[in-house]
């Protein structure tokens, strides 16, 4: 899939606005760091690999611009708490010691350029997990969109079609922003890869049914045992699939790896706004006032995953990323 959720060119960064897909594909122009900053709270862009690859471009626009670039890393790491990738990324550039904006944009368009090659690679570690004739079920957005490209945890699917291993499908809807319905699925049918969308709520009978082999998911931040955080209702899939005895799997770049945390309790959680829950496309459809809980993330533990896939290959547990790469 050629898709790219941003591209630099003539000094500035053109991102999808992933918010108005499938129905629109409209492309933000931004020339600031704040606008950068924007579109990764607002989700115009989303997926964690891709908020790093933003922010480190947001950072090449700071130092373009001639803005205080200490004051561009905190409002940026500050748009989004729970993706890993953002600070990893912003770590990279703060690394380089300069406010020269050729080395800052170098530094950011390398880091999209192995984010794709992390990708691909996960796709080829990932096919020795897929059974033949695999009905897959997967969560949230986890490719192109989120990615440089290719995608993780839909990296994984798109290699094992393209070598004829994937039967089908389940693409859950992902509440309360449907980025499984809206994206995921956008996706799928650009590349042709056989699907259906379900309802998050629907999981559990799908897999009573033996309608699932696999269960693959993408991740925001991993912890040093293995407990991962992913977009809310993970955790859910996780403790279906060891109930049923379905390999649960985690795709994920070595950069989402966060080895500082012994484990998932220490991972923020993000909350997000009640009309996430309360409005559709703007229209309240919950009585006004309604008390709302909106947490963005779930943490799945360690022991409830088959396997992690990174770019280095297929990590089975006990899990110890104390030495992963940074």
């Amino acid at each position: 899939m050629a898709i790219r959720p941003m591209i630099w060119r003539d000094d500035r960064l053109t991102m999808l606005d992933q918010r108005l897909l499938p129905a629109q594909e409209a492309w933000l122009e931004l020339t600031t760091w704040p606008e950068v900053r924007d579109a990764i709270r607002d989700m115009a862009v989303r997926g964690a690999p891709a908020i790093g690859i933003a922010a480190a471009y947001g950072m090449a626009l700071a130092a373009r611009t001639g803005a205080d670039l200490a004051e561009a890393d905190a409002g940026l790491r500050a748009s989004r708490p729970t993706a890993v990738n953002l600070f990893w990324a912003l770590d990279r550039i703060a690394g380089l010691n300069t406010a020269d904006s050729h080395r800052i944009l170098a530094e950011a368009q390398a880091i999209e350029a192995e984010d794709l090659a992390m990708n691909q690679a996960i796709g080829r570690h990932g096919l020795e997990l897929v059974p033949e004739g695999a009905r897959i079920l997967t969560i949230c957005n986890t490719g192109s969109l989120a990615t440089a490209g290719h995608g993780t945890a839909l990296g994984i699917i798109r290699t094992a079609h393209a070598h004829g291993l994937v039967r089908h499908v389940y693409s859950c809807e992902t509440r309360p922003r449907q980025q499984g319905l809206r994206l995921t699925a956008w996706e799928l049918m650009q590349d042709g890869i056989p699907f259906q969308s379900i309802p998050d709520s629907a999981a559990a009978s799908l897999m009573s049914q033996g309608r699932v082999d696999l269960v693959v998911a993408g991740a925001d931040r991993i912890a040093a045992n293995g407990d991962s955080a992913n977009k809310i209702g993970t955790q859910m899939l996780a403790i279906l699939a060891h109930h049923f005895g379905i390999p649960f799997v985690i795709a994920a770049p070595s950069s989402t790896i966060d080895p500082s945390l012994p484990d998932g309790s220490g991972i923020p959680i993000e909350e997000r706004s009640p009309e996430e829950i309360t409005h559709i496309e703007g229209v309240p459809v919950a009585p006004a006032g309604c008390p709302v809980w909106n947490p963005g993330f779930d943490v799945t533990p360690g022991i409830l995953i088959s396997a992690i896939v990174t770019e280095s290959g297929a990590h089975r547990g006990p899990y110890g990323f104390q030495g992963a790469a940074r």
